[in-house]
């Protein structure tokens, strides 16, 4: 059965509960310990996780009263509006794929389901867990926030915020920030993990930059000395940090696996274009380095690598170049084996796109004259789709591409939308380049055209 067969295969069973049934919902969460929120996919707006509500339940870091009526909602049938993700692509058509039907097919188990409609609105001790420990960050990538990124955050103290832009204005004087050191909801997190670590499964930890923080290596003793040989550990890095580090977290995976004390380990890393294209996007990535340090972690400790590559604006004229560099690097590691993932790429990624900033979308581009690199970069993976082949694209990714562009070719904004988009494009860029030394109509001559409409908008 191939990972498409067994999606529509679970999906009639979660339909059992309802047809908007999200598995992610009771068993996925992300905790962002440094401003204490929390969501269960990365597609809905975190929400507060209120201290009272930890005060004698620290499990409250996913159990929250607001995720516990959006539960309600899904089994009454209903759509949880920080869900639309989702809701857009099943509006597509059947054959069309959703992250929340995917992710239904990876979290089902009979027990878990079975729990769920015996008990729909208990507590849950997740399956996933994604946490972030901090923001400290050496990298500014422009989607990003200063909530995520402490270098985002010191540049906006130096300059303040984008007040020339209606989206993504990355105001920090309604954010509160907690140190890693005195957090409460770092506290309440280590007072849960003697109880949650016995049913995760893949526990993910992300940042900031989660190799700049000490919990993250207190997390890596734990293991050690307290083993849980049934857990699928997960790290987000974006593998720009100084090269002792990664060797540091090398040795240190490398360790675990051999002394059996968790299952198996995967990186996760972003890159959303090649080139210096993708250094523009990114603020602070050297590829020399990221590639340095990705060669380090898959040939001494034998890990697979996943690239999250947040498809925006800026992907669009340089993509093919990044294919490109994925089937040579699938070429060069693919005998670096972890054990019990022989039937996986060892180099993977997924093709989400960016709702917002607005000066981000897709969607505010002219069709006509960008829809020819999205069908080209499609027809690449296609001609290079052989899914039995680890050294070729697997079908399941071009889906996914299908799917962008599909989106990409019948979302139509209003033109006031559009509008609003390509000025704040105009203005966002430039401001960039002001506060970060950068060159957009030099880095990207493909959409100088582009680039000069959206001036016109804004000075009109």
């Amino acid at each position: 059965m191939n990972d498409r067969q067994r999606i529509i295969e679970i999906q009639t069973v979660t339909n059992q509960i309802s047809p908007t049934f999200c598995l992610a919902k009771w068993h996925h969460t992300t905790i962002y310990l440094q401003t204490g929120e929390t969501h269960s996919c990365y597609h809905p707006a975190p929400h507060k996780i209120p201290l009272h509500e930890l005060a004698h339940n620290p499990g409250a870091l996913h159990n929250t009263q607001q995720k516990i009526s959006e539960r309600k909602e899904m089994i009454d049938g209903g759509k949880p509006t920080g869900c639309q993700y989702c809701w857009n692509i099943e509006a597509l058509g059947s054959g069309y794929i959703s992250d929340r039907q995917e992710r239904n097919s990876t979290i089902y188990t009979l027990q878990r389901f079975e729990d769920i409609k015996q008990a729909p609105l208990a507590n849950v001790n997740p399956q996933y867990i994604e946490i972030s420990f901090g923001n400290e960050c050496n990298f500014k990538c422009g989607y990003c926030h200063p909530k995520a990124s402490s270098a985002y955050y010191k540049e906006i103290e130096k300059f303040g915020p984008y007040t020339m832009v209606k989206n993504h204005r990355n105001d920090i004087d309604w954010l509160t920030m907690y140190e890693e050191e005195t957090n409460p909801y770092v506290k309440a997190w280590w007072d849960w993990w003697p109880e949650v670590k016995n049913t995760l499964t893949i526990l993910r930890v992300t940042g900031g930059e989660p190799l700049l923080q000490q919990s993250t290596w207190r997390l890596l003793d734990d293991l050690e000395i307290n083993p849980l040989p049934n857990l699928e550990l997960n790290i987000n890095s974006n593998l720009g940090v100084k090269p002792i580090l990664i060797d540091r977290l090398a040795a240190k995976i490398k360790t675990l696996k051999e002394k059996k004390c968790i299952k198996s380990f995967q990186l996760f890393t972003s890159v959303d274009s090649w080139g210096p294209q993708a250094e523009y996007i990114r603020t602070g990535l050297d590829l020399t380095i990221w590639e340095r340090n990705l060669d380090k972690l898959i040939t001494v400790a034998q890990i697979p690598i996943s690239l999250m590559i947040t498809f925006n604006i800026l992907s669009v004229p340089n993509f093919k170049q990044l294919l490109e560099k994925i089937l040579e690097w699938r070429i060069k590691y693919e005998y670096y084996k972890d054990p019990g993932q022989e039937r996986f790429r060892n180099i993977r990624f997924d093709t989400p796109y960016l709702k917002e900033p607005l000066q981000y979308d897709i969607n505010i581009l002219p069709k006509e004259e960008f829809m020819g690199y999205m069908q080209d970069n499609l027809k690449f993976i296609e001609d290079n789709l052989v899914d039995l082949d680890k050294t070729k694209f697997g079908e399941l990714e071009f889906e996914k591409f299908k799917r962008l562009v599909r989106y990409m070719e019948t979302t139509e904004y209003a033109l006031e939308r559009v509008i609003e988009g390509r000025k704040d494009f105009y203005a966002w860029f430039t401001e960039y380049d002001r506060r970060r030394g950068t060159n957009f109509k030099a880095t990207f001559p493909e959409l100088i055209k582009f680039y000069n409409r959206c001036k016109d908008e804004q000075e009109s």
